[in-house]
């Protein structure tokens, strides 16, 4: 029996604003931020490409997307200089603090520039239910 299960190859992300987000991502995430036709730079995220295209009314993402990564500390240090720490709580915590959740992931919050939430969780305290 063969399995044809969809994979995610590709998330997209709307800005109002490409190059300035293409400096945002490159910074937030370490990582270089590709340019492509069309007004839009890629970004490898472990296997999934993040597509950010800019847009004349951006709307944001879904309620957050989610990265793994091995330095959390590093990765806050880099959101909190950006300014984009979320100033929410998540079930009575500060969401844009390193904490562990009640499910026992190590993660924080953060938004972009044109309110794409965003969630970075440790390696090893990934929550998979």
């Amino acid at each position: 029996m063969t399995s044809d299960t969809p994979r995610l190859f590709r998330l997209n992300l709307e800005v109002g604003d490409i190059d300035r987000a293409a400096a945002f991502y490159a910074e937030l995430l370490g990582l270089e931020a590709r340019p492509q036709m069309g007004a839009r730079v890629y970004v490898d995220a472990g296997g999934v490409t993040l597509q950010i295209v800019q847009v004349p009314a951006p709307h944001p993402a879904a309620k957050a997307l989610y990265f793994t990564v091995a330095d959390l500390g590093a990765l806050h240090a880099r959101a909190a200089a950006l300014n984009c720490l979320s100033d929410e709580q998540v079930h009575g915590m500060p969401a844009g603090a390193p904490v562990v959740r009640p499910w026992g992931e190590r993660s924080f919050y953060a938004e972009d520039p044109w309110g794409n939430p965003l969630c970075f969780v440790e390696e090893g305290t990934v929550y998979a239910g």
